[in-house]
């Protein structure tokens, strides 16, 4: 969207992150915190799957935090995926933030940025949510919904099954992008926690493309569906 003014947009989060850190300053009780997540570093098993990574970070005290996010894929240097987004995190209600900040979509080529409005927490029966709407250039809009649940089978063995879904509001012909829902996923990962920190998994995928989106691919030559077997590894500190 040519009226949006993404350099604005970055100076304004700046400035929240500084007013943020001022009002906690004095909080004796409040202490710095940091963590880091991996939360899925994968592979498939058949020698043409990707390799994927999903990592997620923040810094801050109880009420806010600067959150990082990162996602990608890499199939060969001409099928790849970069995305790095950076947050602002406000404590909105128990077990509930507020997020805003910027994206960038490093890959695939032209890079696109976007600026974020989300949400993040965990919904009544402990499905933890993440959803966001993205507001980027030339009128460009999107919306990325992901719910994941837990399972406890033992103290260390742990089922979760993960739903992911991404909608737009335009066509992006450049990057194989069609308007409305775009794709959906669909993971069921079991993982064996050594310890709470380090936890091996294995598990499978199903993604599928749908509408203009699904029309680009076939265009490419690309597959519109399919199913993989994935081992991977979470983790966080």
């Amino acid at each position: 969207m040519k009226n949006i003014n993404l350099k604005g947009f970055k100076l304004s989060l700046i400035a929240a992150l500084l007013m943020s850190g001022a009002t906690q300053a004095g909080g004796g009780d409040d202490p710095l915190l940091t963590k880091v997540m991996l939360d899925e570093v994968e592979r498939g098993l058949d020698s043409n799957d990707p390799t994927s990574f999903k990592l997620q970070a923040w810094v801050g005290k109880d009420l806010n935090k600067l959150w990082l996010k990162s996602r990608g894929d890499y199939q060969n240097s001409d099928d790849k995926e970069l995305e790095i987004q950076a947050l602002y995190s406000r404590a909105i209600a128990p077990y509930w933030d507020a997020q805003m900040g910027i994206r960038v979509d490093l890959e695939p080529s032209p890079s696109r940025n976007w600026a974020v409005l989300g949400i993040q927490g965990l919904a009544p029966y402990f499905f933890e949510i993440d959803a966001a709407l993205f507001i980027g250039e030339e009128g460009r809009t999107a919306m990325r919904v992901t719910a994941e649940y837990e399972m406890l089978l033992t103290q260390k063995l742990i089922l979760s099954p993960e739903v992911k879904m991404n909608l737009y509001g335009k066509n992006d012909a450049v990057l194989g992008i069609g308007s409305g829902l775009s794709d959906i996923s669909a993971g069921l990962r079991l993982r064996y926690e050594i310890k709470r920190e380090f936890a091996p998994y294995i598990g499978v995928e199903w993604a599928r493309k749908f509408g203009n989106t699904a029309e680009f691919a076939r265009n490419e030559g690309k597959k519109v569906e399919g199913t993989q077997v994935v081992i991977g590894l979470k983790a966080w500190f």
